[in-house]
């Protein structure tokens, strides 16, 4: 049972950034208007959390999320163990998805971004990021709406109304400093985004906790 859930969080996570990866170098080949290839990542990105939340959310609860994960352990929904293990899948899983994504269109495997994401401004917007994504989850637990649909909508609004595109997950921003292409990072800029991730994510945390008058339902899904 555990290798199972452990096979999830990384084959789902791999997807994820494969997909979003993927989709950014095939829209920046078939056009030069920035605009437009971040349409299509975002769309390409919402369409795909929408199916690997739903079909995974039954065999491992469809983290792909290392901050998704902590919540919920601090929850203790999910044993500080098996979080732990969850954790190092979710990384290794994005790495390889980068490398497939890579593999599909004929480039280098091996890269490092040199797309620079720094500053104040990209570390608040992915606090913010994180901090809507963890109240996405949590809230539409508590009120019992499809977890799928709601993580979907957020990212894909996140993508345009933060100044980072909303990456809100430390093993995508890990996996995206190893491709130099449309949806990069420098490897020396995830410690900031992760750190942005990390505090977003314990504050809505706490927050869902008083919103929600501390009720806590077990969780039928959960992801990002």
């Amino acid at each position: 049972m555990t290798a199972r859930k452990l096979a999830a969080e990384a084959l789902g996570t791999g997807l994820l950034v494969a997909a979003v990866v993927g989709s950014g170098i095939m829209a920046d080949g078939l056009t030069d208007d920035v605009a437009l290839a971040l349409l299509a990542n975002t769309i390409a990105t919402g369409a795909a959390l929408i199916m690997l939340i739903t079909i995974f959310a039954p065999a491992s609860g469809a983290h792909f999320n290392p901050i998704v994960t902590t919540v919920f352990a601090l929850r203790r929904e999910i044993s500080p163990g098996l979080a732990a293990r969850f954790i190092v899948v979710q990384c290794l899983g994005g790495i390889l998805g980068v490398w497939v994504a890579h593999a599909m269109f004929g480039l280098p495997i091996l890269q490092t971004s040199t797309h620079i994401r720094t500053g104040a401004g990209q570390w608040v917007a992915e606090a913010v990021a994180s901090f809507g994504l963890i109240l996405a989850i949590l809230g539409a637990i508590n009120a019992k709406a499809n977890v799928a649909a709601m993580v979907a909508a957020y990212i894909t609004a996140a993508y345009w109304f933060t100044a980072s595109t909303s990456f809100a997950n430390p093993a995508v921003a890990l996996a995206r400093s190893l491709t130099d292409t449309f949806s990069g990072i420098r490897p020396q800029d995830v410690p900031g985004f992760v750190g942005a991730e990390v505090i977003g994510a314990l504050a809505a945390l706490v927050l869902a906790g008083w919103l929600f008058s501390g009720r806590v339902p077990k969780p039928e899904t959960v992801s990002a």
